[in-house]
Parts: C-alpha cells; structure tokens; sequence
C-alpha cells in the first residue's frame, strides 16, 4: 500500500479509505464529510433531481463502505474514485427512471378503451343467452341437473355425485356428455 501523509486539515482521503477498508466507521464517516458533497453535487448534475440525488449519494457511499477495499491508490485518486461511482448509479437511476417512465406510458397507451357500440353489444349478448338456453333445454334432465351442480352451484364432481346418490363415474359421465352435447347444439346453431 502506498504511503500518505497526513495534511494539517487531517488524514487524506486515500488513508481514510484505507481505514474504512478496515471496518473503521470514524473514517468512513470523515471520508463521508470529504467526499459527499462532490458525489452528491455529480448526481444532482445528472439526475437534476433532489431526491435521486439523495438516493444516489446513499447507494454510492453503501458501495464504498463495502467495497473500500477495491480502492487501488496507484489506479486514481479517493476523489475520482468517488466521482466514477456516484457517476455510474446516477446515470443507472436515470435510465432506471426513464425505462419505468416508457413502461407506464406504453402501458397508458395500451389501455385506453376503444369507442364502440354497446347497444350492438347488448344486442348481441342476449342472443348468445337465448342460444345457451336453448341448449340447454336440448340436454336430457339428469345432465342438466348435473350440469347445473358442477358449474352453476359449483361443485366438484364428487360432490355431484353424492348430490345426486350416484357414481362418482356416473356423475363425470353425465357432465361429460352434458358439456358435448352443448357444444354440438351451439357449433350446429351459429
């Protein structure tokens, strides 16, 4: 590790790292007071929002508390260091942003409901209703009582069946044929 020499205004950034790589929370909070403004000052250029800006500065001296032990003094200085993390979350927070702001207004414009007719749908409606009445009235009276346990009362096929004081395969088969035979009459009657 290279030497750094303490200023008169205290420890140097480097050292300050190099203690905070060590756990040493006092440093990391002088480096805090040293560096936090450029890294907070960076992300407020580029977020050009106060509160992303906060988040920036959190998330950037998180990573630094963690990764103080990465820092390599002969690669750049503690304050270019700096600047290259909170530079990076910044322009990750923005393009975050962007991206949830695409994502929202793509789905707005997906969602908007289309003008139509809804007497023609009304009409069209209880005309579908008239065709399932009338098969259903086509079905023999056990498949419709059958029928009508399972999907209309909601109850499982053995349920029917003990309903009905019938086998369980009778009760399937009769919902079987029930659920065939409307869609036969229904296929038969568009």
């Amino acid at each position: 590790m290279a030497t750094v020499t303490a200023s008169a205004q205290g420890p140097a950034p480097g050292e300050l790292l190099e203690r905070t790589a060590e756990g040493d929370e006092a440093a990391f909070a002088q480096f805090y007071q040293l560096m936090g403004p450029v890294a907070y000052g960076l992300a407020l250029r580029i977020t050009r929002d106060t509160h992303m800006a906060q988040d920036v500065l959190q998330e950037t001296f998180a990573a630094i508390w963690s990764q103080a032990g990465r820092y390599d003094p002969e690669t750049s200085s503690a304050r270019a260091w700096v600047a290259m993390m909170a530079h990076r979350r910044a322009v990750d927070r923005v393009r975050r942003e962007q991206s949830e702001r695409d994502r929202g207004a793509s789905w707005a414009s997906g969602s908007e409901t289309t003008a139509h007719d809804s007497v023609a749908e009304v009409v069209q409606l209880r005309a579908e209703h008239r065709r399932v009445r009338a098969a259903l009235e086509r079905l023999t009276p056990l498949q419709r009582e059958a029928l009508d346990l399972a999907y209309f009362a909601g109850h499982t096929h053995t349920e029917v069946a003990q309903r009905l004081d019938i086998p369980l395969g009778t009760a399937k088969t009769r919902i079987r044929d029930a659920l065939r035979n409307l869609r036969t009459h229904l296929e038969d009657h568009r």
